[in-house]
């Protein structure tokens, strides 16, 4: 199992977000390949979800299909596994309390050691009820990524005290989506963090054009994107990798400028 901290070794990270099953289990495959071709150095991938509450539209309506299209967390243990061989990046479940929960929290854990998942965000989860996961993790081995907000504030410590993997810096209030201007002082949320450990943190929601994820990447270790991604996906369908993958390598490469 790769470990999260690799992504982030002597560089700034690019960190693209797809939606498992969307368009296809096939197209998910190619798309993993695709993007660590692209220099994409830590893949997250979204379990679909029927209620995915820290979503905004883009990714909702990439559930729905996912979920229409009969993706399953089975299936796509599955499609992860098989190409799971060409993968040398860590792969990272974004996913929520619930699934977790209905899938089996061992067995969960047991199937992302089995296909080599590095780790697991959990929007829906307080940080005041991480002990929920925070064993059955430790006892697979497999992270599970803290997040931090505009509005952690005090916390903001306390939660890099136990961070694992990485910081997951949330750059806007609301759920995820394209924003034309990202307005948080990221870099005052990094210093809090850095005052207490030298964990990588990467910013997401809202991040879509270059410019952005090199000022990201200048505050902070690496920048993760989504809905940009995930719209273009939704735009081309089963012809999105070569797209997809243009658009990471220009991203990846104003991330490693900053």
């Amino acid at each position: 199992m790769i470990k999260m901290k690799e992504a982030f070794e002597n560089k700034k990270a690019f960190i693209p977000f797809i939606t498992g099953g969307d368009p296809s289990l096939d197209v998910t495959k190619k798309l993993l390949i695709a993007l660590q071709e692209a220099g994409a150095d830590l893949i997250e991938v979204g379990i679909p979800f029927s209620d995915p509450i820290a979503e905004g539209p883009v990714i909702q309506e990439a559930d729905v299909r996912a979920l229409a299209g009969g993706c399953t967390t089975d299936k796509l243990f599955d499609a992860i596994a098989e190409v799971q061989d060409q993968l040398h990046v860590p792969i990272v479940f974004m996913t929520y309390m619930n699934a977790v929960y209905t899938y089996g929290k061992e067995r969960f854990m047991k199937r992302c050691v089995e296909c080599g998942l590095s780790g697991i965000i959990v929007p829906d989860m307080p940080y005041e009820e991480k002990e929920e996961l925070s064993g059955v993790c430790h006892k697979y081995g497999v992270e599970l990524v803290s997040l931090i907000a505009p509005t952690s504030h005090d916390r903001i410590k306390r939660i890099a005290e136990e961070a694992e993997g990485f910081l997951y810096c949330v750059s806007s209030l609301g759920v995820t989506g394209v924003r034309k201007d990202i307005t948080t002082n990221i870099k005052e949320m990094i210093d809090q963090v850095r005052e207490t450990t030298d964990i990588p943190c990467a910013v997401g929601f809202g991040i879509a054009t270059p410019k952005q994820a090199r000022e990201m990447a200048e505050a902070a270790d690496g920048a993760i994107v989504g809905s940009a991604i995930v719209k273009m996906i939704a735009e081309y369908g089963e012809d999105c990798v070569p797209y997809v993958a243009d658009y990471v390598r220009e991203m990846k490469a104003a991330v490693a400028s900053a």
